[in-house]
């Protein structure tokens, strides 16, 4: 993108901001603990065999890898039926659609994690109805989708934000006693746990996304719903193949071409057994941070236990950009996810008006450290330093 707007000698704010986005990207990855290292963590991965099985087998749309994969990701999940599909965030509108969400419904989401529920509604024409979120957790709030609830919704989706699950028990009650579908955005918590259940198979249905950086990442795009009801399951398969009830016969509205390609597939399936050690590599990074920055004037993650699957390591703090820069300074690379809530979105103002306060505060304060299998015990250990030197009078 900024390489054709340079060739061509053109201007745009927009161009302007992908350069800003761009160039921050580059910096980040120049660090000397870079925010993200698919290199450091992928070390012990063949993901170049992966390929190649594809490729020597020929065949690479719905073929044996994507049944294999979702066989063996439903097992993961501890649901009877997976469907591969293009990207996360298709994951979260086709099993809306699938669960017959109609233009107009409202549906009860955050509006802290992205806009990936957002733009799913949007694509809909559903309407976002706006919840708060637990200020210690930063997911859905029970107690503030209960007033949404009293309004009326036709679903609700939670985010398992961080890799954190939400509050699970308290959100399947409440939407029991009204009666409407849990959808569960897992994104970022492959293999959370409570007890002996994991994210995605606690709702009606749960959507992952395979991006490269998640817990389970693939070299693309990838996503999956996954699901016990067989009626859901079956619905979802159409829609990801253009509503096709059989091969050029499309009879479900709302079809499209998303589909998990064999190449994602046979990665996340050689991957998949290696989940929940990394997961724990994860935790026992956001461990360490925790100890280490206990006592600093900084909010820190509500968990590091199983519930937690560390996907982001997320402080809060008042001093935000000092912090951020000092950190660079120190060869620190750090993001911020999310730093405009969907409420404040101008593509997203078509829901309801809300006040939604600790949302608010936390896209004004979050702070992401590096967090990743391969992130090197001196490197974590110089995260810790460069920010206990910040709050000792390190600052700029």
């Amino acid at each position: 993108m900024v390489a054709h707007y340079r060739m061509r000698g053109e201007a745009s704010p927009a161009c302007g901001r992908w350069a800003a986005a761009e160039a921050a990207t580059l910096e980040a990855m120049a660090m000397s603990v870079p925010f993200f290292s698919f290199a450091q963590m992928h070390a012990d991965v063949d993901v170049a065999a992966s390929i190649q099985r594809v490729l020597d087998r020929d065949y690479f749309v719905l073929g044996p890898e994507v049944q294999a994969f979702e066989r063996a990701f439903a097992e993961y999940c501890g649901t009877e039926y997976c469907v591969g599909v293009a990207n996360g965030t298709d994951a979260l509108e086709l099993a809306l659609r699938a669960l017959e969400i109609q233009p107009g419904d409202r549906v009860a989401v955050v509006a802290n994690a992205g806009g990936y529920s957002a733009t799913a509604l949007r694509a809909i024409g559903a309407v976002p109805a706006w919840v708060d979120v637990d200020e210690r957790s930063l997911t859905m709030a029970p107690g503030a989708l209960e007033n949404v609830l009293d309004a009326g919704v036709r679903a609700v989706v939670v985010t398992h934000l961080y890799g954190q699950l939400a509050d699970i028990p308290a959100l399947k009650a409440a939407t029991q006693a009204v009666g409407v579908p849990l959808v569960e955005d897992c994104a970022q918590s492959h293999g959370a746990r409570l007890d002996d259940r994991r994210a995605g198979s606690f709702g009606e249905v749960g959507c992952f996304s395979f991006y490269p950086t998640k817990n389970l990442g693939a070299v693309g795009d990838g996503g999956a719903v996954v699901t016990r009801d067989e009626a859901v399951a079956s619905r979802v398969r159409s829609l990801r193949q253009y509503g096709w009830s059989d091969k050029y016969h499309a009879e479900v509205g709302g079809g499209r071409n998303s589909r998990l390609d064999e190449v994602q597939a046979a990665v996340l399936l050689d991957k998949l057994p290696l989940l929940d050690d990394w997961s724990q590599q994860r935790r026992e990074i956001a461990r360490r941070y925790t100890d280490g920055l206990r006592g600093l004037p900084v909010t820190l993650p509500a968990s590091v236990a199983a519930d937690f699957v560390a996907h982001l390591y997320v402080i809060r703090t008042t001093e935000r950009e000092r912090l951020a820069q000092h950190l660079a300074d120190a060869g620190v690379g750090t993001a911020v996810h999310y730093p405009v809530a969907d409420h404040r979105q101008p593509a997203f103002t078509t829901g309801d008006a809300a006040t939604l306060p600790v949302t608010d505060d936390a896209a004004a304060t979050v702070l992401t450290l590096p967090c990743y299998p391969g992130l090197e015990p001196a490197d974590q250990g110089r995260v810790i330093e460069a920010i206990v030197d910040f709050h000792a009078g390190g600052r700029h």
